[in-house]
């Protein structure tokens, strides 16, 4: 009998880990194909996604419904970084036309989602389940916040299969875009955005400095004597 009853315990086991991964799966797909149709450069058609607005409404929702406890660390940090882009995307969405994301008072920090069972503001999923938890400076270039200055959001989903080299790519495409990383070798200056201020911590937790993470990254490195200094941040929506 008990022999049987473990027997019964461990194939539930199964059965619940395949489902977790099944609903995890399934929203990644289509997230995937959510991000194809409605982001281009990193510009989201919000107007479309707006006239549609079930699509979003629909991820949104399963944002909150997925239970991810079955899942490994990489599937689960996949998981987040997509259901933070779908609720930036679906608050924007819920309230446009904006002009920016901050204009909706509360927009990071004082909103509440459903995340895979939590109620989180953004800030908190970011903070609480994504930075504190991987310790991965290169999810800063995969999240997006709706406004331009942000690093271009992937018009498709992170998945846990190919994560590392999709987060690589980010991070390599933000630090080699010259409106992201603005130097001026007339003058012997760099600019560089104010996430680097914000993250200080994440991009010098390893012992490099903030330039020796971006140089880590870039084909051609910023020379050690250029004067360092912070571009203002627009927080203009990055709508198409």
């Amino acid at each position: 009998m008990m022999k049987n009853l473990s027997l019964l315990l461990l194939l539930t086991a199964f059965v619940f880990a395949g489902f977790a991964q099944s609903s995890t799966s399934a929203f990644i797909k289509s997230t995937n194909d959510f991000m194809g149709n409605y982001v281009n450069e990193g510009m989201v058609n919000y107007a479309q996604i707006k006239k549609n607005f079930t699509e979003i409404e629909g991820l949104y929702r399963s944002v909150g419904a997925i239970d991810v406890s079955a899942n490994n660390d990489i599937e689960k940090k996949a998981f987040y970084l997509n259901a933070y882009n779908i609720i930036v995307i679906y608050q924007v969405s819920k309230y446009y036309p904006l002009k920016s994301p901050m204009d909706q008072s509360g927009f990071f920090d004082r909103v509440k989602h459903k995340v895979a069972g939590d109620q989180l503001t953004l800030n908190e999923l970011e903070i609480k389940k994504i930075v504190l938890k991987y310790k991965d400076p290169r999810i800063h270039f995969a999240l997006a916040c709706g406004a331009q200055s942000c690093p271009p959001l992937a018009s498709f989903a992170y998945n846990p299969e190919s994560l590392e080299n999709q987060l690589d790519a980010r991070t390599k495409k933000a630090l080699n875009d010259p409106e992201f990383i603005v130097i001026d070798d007339d003058k012997g200056t760099v600019d560089i955005s104010e996430i680097f201020k914000w993250y200080v911590k994440d991009f010098t937790s390893t012992g490099k400095t903030v330039m020796g993470f971006i140089n880590q990254y870039r084909t051609n490195p910023v020379a050690d004597n250029y004067v360092q200094g912070y571009y203002q941040y627009n927080w203009n929506l990055n709508e198409q």
